[in-house]
């Protein structure tokens, strides 16, 4: 009895360090996400201003504007998401509801896997030797939204396959022997059912795309050009990501690097809010 006791008392022991541990962590975490944010925002929001927002800089007059990095970003995103899209979701798709041999299916999502792992410094090396020089692309924001799909495949796929598993077996069996075929199943049955997280995966690539800058350094370049959409991808261009290194490192302008981090987590803040809702509107949707 008495040793049933102590044994019993040590591990009370032992689950009330491990709880002070596992709260010391939690409050340790939170304090640096914290800190980070609002160290960022505090130092970047006031040094945001309209001049800064809606002006492209000028090496005359000394004035400092990131419109063209602003716009510079939208059309990489634009682009990435244009190539990644069909060709991530394309794959999910043939993996999932086509692809008979379990053996490919299996190696091609490992491969995915080693290929979401890769810095993307490799894939700016690759993609500045293969786009830029072998396909003659020179320095351009198309160079680096292809590198940006490379990055970003394996998310649009693994997410889609993971919303493609969700959708019950039933579904796609009560569709065909209503007459429906193969792939009219899939499109009326089974990507409805799981559009959401085809959503969650694009969101969450714009994320990544927004805070790449290391592959873009060697593919899209620096320059602080205004160009329209088509032309803009058939030269060089600068992003938000880009710029903040090129002030922060280059020039030393660290209140406009902090007011274009600033930027940055407001975008990297919505987009996580987006996911969220969109995933909560989805759950309700499907619970209704």
């Amino acid at each position: 009895m008495k040793m049933h006791q102590k044994v019993s008392k040590k591990r009370i022991g032992y689950v009330y360090v491990v709880r002070c541990l596992m709260i010391i962590s939690t409050l340790l975490t939170c304090s640096l996400v914290i800190f980070l944010i609002g160290y960022v925002l505090v130092k970047g929001l006031p040094n945001i201003t309209w001049e800064l927002l809606s002006t492209k800089p000028s090496y005359i007059t000394g004035k400092i504007g990131i419109l063209p990095d602003i716009l510079n970003t939208v059309y990489i995103i634009i682009a990435t998401l244009c190539f990644v899209l069909p060709i991530g979701v394309g794959a999910a798709i043939y993996l999932s509801e086509y692809a008979k041999n379990k053996k490919i299916v299996a190696m091609i999502e490992y491969a995915a896997e080693i290929l979401s792992g890769i810095p993307s410094i490799i894939f700016g090396l690759v993609g500045m030797l293969f786009f830029c020089q072998f396909l003659n692309m020179k320095t351009s924001l198309l160079a680096g939204a292809l590198t940006l799909v490379i990055m970003n495949l394996p998310t649009i796929m693994r997410t889609t396959q993971e919303s493609l598993k969700t959708v019950p077996q039933s579904d796609r069996e009560g569709a065909l022997g209503l007459g429906a075929g193969k792939w009219r199943m899939i499109r009326t049955v089974v990507l409805p059912s799981c559009i959401d997280g085809i959503l969650t995966g694009c969101i969450l690539s714009v994320g990544r795309i927004l805070g790449e800058s290391a592959a873009l350094l060697f593919t899209a370049g620096f320059a602080h050009t205004i160009h329209g959409f088509l032309s803009g991808l058939m030269n060089s261009g600068s992003t938000l990501t880009v710029a903040l290194y090129f002030y922060a490192k280059e020039n030393g302008e660290f209140e406009i690097a902090f007011a274009i981090a600033a930027i940055l987590m407001i975008l990297t803040l919505i987009i996580n809010v987006g996911v969220t809702l969109i995933q909560r509107y989805y759950k309700k949707r499907r619970t209704l």
